[in-house]
């Protein structure tokens, strides 16, 4: 048995249905959107079985990219929940069959109270097409399961129109990652979109020397500092070059290497900076990957030094 072609087969299957998918947006698909846009009150998403997991993703989904939206299932709002939805709230209800038997025994339930009402079904005559006051279809030739049973390529086509849904209401929002971020304080995410430079940067005990001073005192000075590079500024104490403890190990492989030396001359000149303390942390760490360094220097307007953010740092503290 060829797992590596059974698997092949499958992801073709579903993107073939994707794409005949995206093929078939109508005019149904973007009164849904505005219909969501106009709720006053929550989204909720509501199935039962594989839709409802397919449904408690779509919510999560909405709801971290700014439109209120939580799952509720059929059988809880039998039991109670249905107190749960409100006027003001619009409810995308999800059965690839339209006739789940405890979805179909909350539809009046819902119409009762006047609720906009979303179906998401292969079939608008169904149970739940005829309760929809709009319907997404989720038809499919076939399932990718091999008895065309399981649901597969239908529940892959309904999880990509919720993300079709979810950007068409972002784009129309305005949606911007600072808004992404206020929803993911924590986690990897959280810290990609939250973390700022000015955050993790080292402001005391940073190694600087002055530009007049010998190899040998600037070696000194990096030794304390414990960040395998010390700074190098003039007079007016503006960031005029730095040196690595790869600058020097380059260097003592020379002929004319001289610990009397005066530091510059074994410097790295115009270092790379950061004149913006509030950039992102996932930034700093795209600069110092692209530049090749292992130290970035966090500088004033004035180049004067504010703080050194070391690549370690980001590392240890989970950016990405």
């Amino acid at each position: 048995m060829n797992y590596i072609e059974i698997a092949q087969q499958t992801l073709k299957i579903e993107s073939e249905t994707l794409l005949k998918a995206s093929g078939s947006i109508d005019a149904d698909f973007e009164k849904v959107v505005k219909l969501i846009l106009s709720c006053k009150g929550k989204l909720i998403i509501t199935g039962v079985g594989k839709s409802g997991l397919i449904g408690a993703k779509m919510a999560a989904t909405f709801a971290s990219t700014g439109t209120p939206s939580f799952f509720l299932h059929p059988t809880e709002a039998l039991h109670g929940d249905l107190g749960m939805i409100g006027r003001d709230d619009v409810v995308i209800a999800i059965s690839y069959s339209g006739e789940s038997e405890e979805l179909s025994l909350i539809l009046p339930h819902i119409k009762r109270f006047n609720t906009p009402l979303i179906g998401m079904t292969r079939d608008r005559n169904s149970t739940l097409g005829r309760y929809s006051d709009l319907v997404i279809d989720i038809v499919v030739e076939r399932e990718a399961c091999p008895l065309d049973i399981a649901p597969t390529s239908s529940t892959t086509l309904t999880l990509a129109l919720g993300d079709a849904l979810a950007v068409c209401l972002m784009r129309a929002r305005d949606f911007k990652k600072d808004d992404f971020a206020s929803f993911h304080p924590g986690g990897s995410l959280g810290k990609k979109l939250f973390v700022k430079v000015s955050n993790l940067m080292q402001i005391k005990d940073i190694p600087i020397v002055k530009d007049d001073v010998k190899v040998k005192d600037a070696i000194v000075e990096m030794t304390k500092g414990r960040l395998g590079t010390v700074l190098v500024v003039d007079d007016n104490d503006k960031l005029k070059a730095l040196v690595s403890d790869g600058d020097i190990r380059r260097a003592i492989i020379k002929d004319d290497f001289s610990l009397d030396a005066n530091v510059l001359e074994y410097a790295t000149k115009d270092p790379t900076v950061c004149d913006d303390e509030e950039m992102l942390a996932s930034e700093a760490l795209v600069l110092i990957e692209d530049k090749k360094i292992q130290l970035l220097v966090v500088v004033d307007k004035d180049k004067k030094v504010k703080g050194v953010l070391h690549l370690h740092t980001l590392v240890e503290k989970g950016i990405s």
